[in-house]
């Protein structure tokens, strides 16, 4: 039994950049323990999971795999909390014993949003409306912390650093007079709040969120070489310069550097 989750909604160029990471900035540790509820969609395989609104897309191709969750609008932050990454489990409530025994952790990343359903009550099918903080899990996730036939259940979640293989991706998208920025593959905090580019004939210019993880300019930007900082919720900035050759293409994705993790 899941919830509808009904919003569902490379060459790769890799450059030596300097890393530049903001010098205050602590190591992102995590959150505390707090509760919420969890079902699952998206078929046995995830194949239901693709896309989102998070805007990811393909999340094999992306690394996410199965590893993913939609969130309710308490957690989602109108998609700010697009790449945060939880570990979650499950919690056995009176009356309700579906959990794994020795209750097993699972690490997820939010890559899309579980809209809430006001035509159902809180309580009995509108599991993902406010003020409720819900995961809606990759049913393979779901099944490895809870019984199938649970349909739903109690858990504990916690924000936990999210750990990445290689540096931020940047797949540029648009056209010459519109620039979507795709930022992926984020390591510590995982959810980007800010976004600068700096063109070879620019100097540093805010980029405005358009949805998810996707981030906007109109300024043209062709024929420039780039460079990319963002700034993630725990306040900490990582600066990858001139990740970006002068002849780049609209479609292709580049890798920067990433931020540290324990």
């Amino acid at each position: 039994m899941a919830s509808s989750a009904g919003f569902r909604f490379i060459p790769c160029f890799l450059f030596l950049a300097t890393l530049s990471q903001s010098p205050a900035a602590a190591i992102f540790s995590g959150g505390q323990w707090q509760t919420a509820h969890a079902t699952f969609y998206g078929g046995s395989d995830a194949s239901g999971t693709m896309g989102g609104a998070c805007g990811y897309g393909n999340l094999y191709s992306q690394g996410y795999g199965v590893n993913t969750a939609a969130l309710s609008t308490a957690l989602f932050n109108n998609g700010y909390s697009c790449g945060a990454c939880f570990e979650i489990k499950c919690r056995n409530e009176p009356q309700w014993k579906w959990c794994h025994a020795g209750s097993p952790s699972i690490f997820i990343t939010a890559t899309n949003f579980c809209p809430p359903n006001y035509a159902l009550p809180n309580d009995n099918g509108g599991w993902c409306n406010p003020p409720r903080p819900h995961f809606d899990l990759a049913m393979p996730m779901f099944l490895k912390i809870a019984e199938y036939h649970a349909g739903i259940v109690g858990v504990s979640y916690r924000r936990v650093p999210c750990h990445k293989n290689g540096g931020i991706r940047f797949t540029i998208n648009g056209f010459r007079y519109f620039n979507l920025i795709l930022i992926t593959n984020v390591a510590g905090a995982g959810d980007i709040v800010n976004a600068w580019v700096k063109g070879s004939r620019t100097g540093w210019m805010n980029l405005s969120r358009n949805w998810g993880q996707n981030w906007q300019s109109n300024t043209v930007l062709v024929g420039q070489s780039l460079s990319f900082r963002v700034q993630a919720s725990d306040g900490s900035s990582i600066t990858s310069w001139n990740i970006i050759p002068s002849n780049w293409q609209f479609g292709q994705t580049f890798t920067g550097n990433n931020f540290r993790v324990y």
